[in-house]
């Protein structure tokens, strides 16, 4: 068995906490970053999840931070009974294992949604500013950035002088235009199908550590144009529809007409859809990490289909034109 000193400091960690209790450990989950997840299985039968966080690579503290501001507002997040934020240790209650991605279908995918938008419309109504980073234009442009950087400078390559960085960029000031000028709100930043888990009260919500103050549309984006799920866009329309009319009623400030909230929409879609093509690449090219290369064409179609709506994205729309004829070219097959 290959030596783990992490997990071995974990159990010396709850064995200090419970010394009469017996446990066994189990892999639980990873992601994209540095953190994991382990499953403490008690000899009770009760379970509870172990993050491990490793200090130097991750912070424990804005996830404690958000947690504890979705909480207050409602949502189901995992309970803390106990931490070692020096080590980088949560103790989490368990959500379970059984996430949106896993539980959809068909047949309840109407009543999964709807629950998500409820919770997504409580964490909105909590927020308030200067209690999470600013999504700032710095920042929604660094995102920007790792298309440029990562899946044209590494991944699907093509002649890519100052000229075309040029126009690129200028396309990029007026996605950030519309994305600045949305109301803002808490923003999950990845709230999707595999951050919500079946549970009760459903969903559980999970991976908010890097929540931000910023587009109220940002997570609409993320729940219902998943990279991991695709639904029918009549369908996505009417889910759209609904959180905008809860939304109303709920007092946020969404666009009064449902087609200056649908553009916004749009438009926040495109900013996150070129970020996640250019993370996927770097996931790859940087991490070795090629999980999330069979989930790019679902990002890219759309990106394509909000390009193809408005003009001024055209360039934009070219250029992926360009881009997705290299990807043939060389025999990509994602």
């Amino acid at each position: 068995m290959q030596n783990d000193p992490r997990q071995d400091a974990i159990a010396a960690w709850l064995e200090g906490l419970w010394p009469d209790r017996a446990f066994a450990l189990a892999p639980a989950s990873a992601d994209a970053s540095f953190r994991r997840y382990l499953r403490v299985v008690w000899n009770d039968g009760a379970t509870q999840v172990v993050m491990d966080a490793p200090p130097g690579h991750e912070d424990v503290r804005p996830w404690l931070h958000v947690q504890r501001l979705f909480h207050a507002a409602g949502a189901h997040v995992p309970e803390v009974p106990a931490q070692d934020a020096q080590q980088g240790f949560l103790l989490l209650s368990d959500l379970g294992s059984t996430t949106y991605l896993a539980a959809l279908d068909e047949r309840d995918a109407d009543s999964l949604y709807r629950d998500a938008i409820d919770t997504l419309i409580r964490i909105q109504l909590a927020s308030r500013a200067a209690e999470l980073p600013d999504y700032d234009r710095a920042l929604l442009k660094r995102e920007l950035d790792l298309f440029p950087d990562w899946y044209i400078g590494k991944h699907v390559t093509i002649p890519f002088g100052d000229a075309q960085r040029d126009a690129l960029d200028k396309v990029f000031a007026q996605i950030l235009a519309v994305n600045l000028g949305e109301p803002r709100v808490y923003v999950h930043r990845d709230y999707h199908s595999r951050n919500l888990m079946l549970a009760s009260p459903n969903p559980g919500v999970i991976d908010f550590q890097d929540a931000v103050y910023g587009p109220i549309s940002y997570d609409l984006v993320s729940l219902f144009k998943d990279a991991y799920v695709e639904w029918e866009e009549e369908r996505l329309l009417d889910w759209l529809a609904r959180y905008w009319e809860k939304a109303k009623k709920a007092g946020l400030p969404v666009r009064h007409d449902f087609g200056d909230f649908f553009r916004d929409y749009e438009w926040m879609g495109v900013q996150r859809h070129v970020k996640v093509l250019g993370i996927f690449a770097r996931l790859w090219h940087r991490d070795g990490k090629d999980g999330y290369l069979r989930d790019m064409p679902l990002v890219a179609k759309y990106l394509r289909n909000a390009c193809g709506r408005y003009r001024e994205l055209t360039p934009l729309l070219r250029l992926l034109d360009q881009l997705e004829n290299r990807q043939a070219q060389v025999g990509y097959t994602f």
